[in-house]
């Protein structure tokens, strides 16, 4: 998923994970092999929230989404609508 979206995009990568515990997720920019914000926690509402408001302190504001194998469901559909609720574009 991942070689994919950076072959097609010039956008900031917005990477999702999520454990038994966790949602992680993490804002990188491929050309410059950064990563520009991260946030982990319990709730992936949550989650999306605070990675959009950090991803826009640091001056991004349209991303790409690599859910990587995960469906778009679940934890990882709650942390995406949260960070667009928040401003983010996706």
């Amino acid at each position: 998923m991942r070689a994919k979206i950076a072959a097609r995009s010039t956008l900031v990568r917005r990477s999702v994970f999520r454990s038994g515990k966790y949602s992680y997720a993490q804002a990188i920019d491929d050309a410059k092999g950064k990563t520009l914000a991260s946030f982990f926690g319990h709730d992936a509402k949550m989650v999306g929230e605070e990675i959009a408001k950090r991803t826009i302190a640091v001056g991004v504001k349209m991303v790409v989404l690599d859910r990587g194998a995960y469906q778009y469901q679940g934890r990882v559909k709650a942390l995406a609508e949260a960070a667009k609720e928040k401003g983010l574009k996706l």
